[in-house]
């Protein structure tokens, strides 16, 4: 996984400012996390799914798919539950226990600070 800050490198739009990124890499997708600013000094997180995709026409051999979700703060802890819960449904689904710790327990860490260490598997 990789981890950047960046200093006032603004889109096209001059009106998302992204102050800290982190990329995913899970074999042919890349997900970006990035917290971004708007005009009005707000902040959000813009989570990307960056997918390479071969070309079965002989045409230009490769190209990426890409797909966004803005989560704005607000919405953070009710995201984070959302994703527990499917998390423990997709591991009780398949007869599997939550790695470690319950899955909550690893976002919410005793600390209080929210964590997300999402591990996806490379085969897609």
């Amino acid at each position: 996984m990789e981890e950047s800050k960046k200093k006032n490198n603004t889109e096209a739009g001059g009106d998302k400012e992204i102050l800290y990124s982190r990329a995913i890499k899970a074999g042919k997708r890349i997900y970006y996390l990035d917290v971004k600013k708007n005009l009005r000094n707000d902040l959000f997180l813009a989570i990307t799914e960056s997918k390479r995709i071969q070309a079965k026409d002989g045409g230009d051999p490769l190209s990426f798919e890409k797909h966004k979700i803005f989560l704005y703060k607000e919405d953070f802890e009710k995201f984070v539950d959302g994703l527990a819960d499917v998390m423990n449904y997709v591991y009780s689904f398949q007869g599997e226990s939550a790695p470690e710790k319950e899955v909550e327990k690893t976002l919410f860490p005793d600390d209080g600070n929210i964590k997300l260490d999402i591990d996806f598997d490379a085969e897609s």
